[in-house]
């Protein structure tokens, strides 16, 4: 989730769009590190920012015949309170932008595999990411399962209804399968890094990346945790959360969960301060 841009000035909001984010986490030195990546300014969404992989719920999605293994969309459905084509549509979208994002594919020959080298599949990400190809479309032609079972449900936020730019973003999160390497092969990514949480947070205490609230609150999150498989393990609070506007000392601020934590520490001199962060 990212800064929509300027507010909306009509009184009706925009409808937001569907939109999947994937933590992909991995155990450390230092403890369990998360995979983050900073969105080239050019972007008409979230530039400049430190994100996780993710992106819309392509049409596409929902209408693929897909090889399915793990949880199916009835199951994913019931956690996300949506429809099983809506929640079929959030899985695939997660999935797929996490092999465009980041070259990780969660998917495999078989029901209980996962491929180890992506690499031999330069030619399909990239025209997955020009939206040459749909994800079905890929999975059937290499005979790749859609392994749904190293995906996890974790949080669900949606941009306030001041924005022009609106999502209704469902947060996964999944553990980089053995074999795997996260990279910065795309063309919406300046730069890539893995980083434990407190790492990350402390990056942006100290002005060097710019976390909006969604983000921060999620590595606030994992920082609890010891090990990528005890996040992965984790029972969370699938409640939507959607930030509210409100004026604070004469100034615009968002209401969320722990934003006097986040306020607190907004580090001074960053290009939103005094703005008001979006979702």
């Amino acid at each position: 989730m990212a800064n929509g841009g300027a507010a909306v000035n009509d009184s009706t909001p925009v409808a937001p769009k569907d939109a999947s984010t994937v933590m992909l986490v991995r155990d450390g030195v230092s403890g369990p590190e998360v995979f983050l990546q900073r969105r080239v300014e050019a972007m008409a969404f979230a530039a400049g920012m430190t994100v996780f992989p993710g992106g819309g719920v392509d049409p596409s999605d929902a209408q693929a015949e897909i090889t399915w293994a793990g949880p199916g969309p009835q199951w994913w459905a019931e956690r996300f309170g949506v429809d099983r084509a809506r929640a079929q549509a959030l899985v695939c979208a997660a999935v797929r932008e996490t092999f465009e994002e980041c070259g990780v594919l969660l998917a495999g020959p078989t029901a209980d595999s996962v491929v180890s080298d992506t690499s031999v599949y330069s030619d399909a990400r990239t025209r997955l990411e020009r939206r040459e190809l749909s994800l079905g479309q890929f999975l059937a032609a290499e005979n790749l399962v859609l392994r749904a079972d190293l995906l996890r449900p974790w949080a669900n936020w949606i941009t306030p209804t001041v924005e022009s730019r609106r999502y209704d973003t469902r947060f996964f999160v999944a553990v980089l399968p053995a074999g795997q390497r996260a990279d910065g092969a795309t063309s919406e990514a300046e730069h890539v890094r893995w980083s434990t949480p407190a790492e990350a947070v402390a990056r942006w205490k100290a002005g060097a990346d710019v976390l909006l609230p969604p983000t921060w609150s999620q590595l606030i999150a994992l920082g609890e945790y010891s090990s990528a498989d005890e996040i992965f393990s984790a029972t969370t609070d699938f409640e939507p959360i959607e930030p509210v506007l409100e004026t604070v000392d004469g100034k615009p601020r968002l209401r969320f969960p722990n934003n006097e934590r986040y306020f607190a520490d907004y580090p001074e001199g960053s290009r939103l301060r005094g703005s008001r962060p979006a979702d």
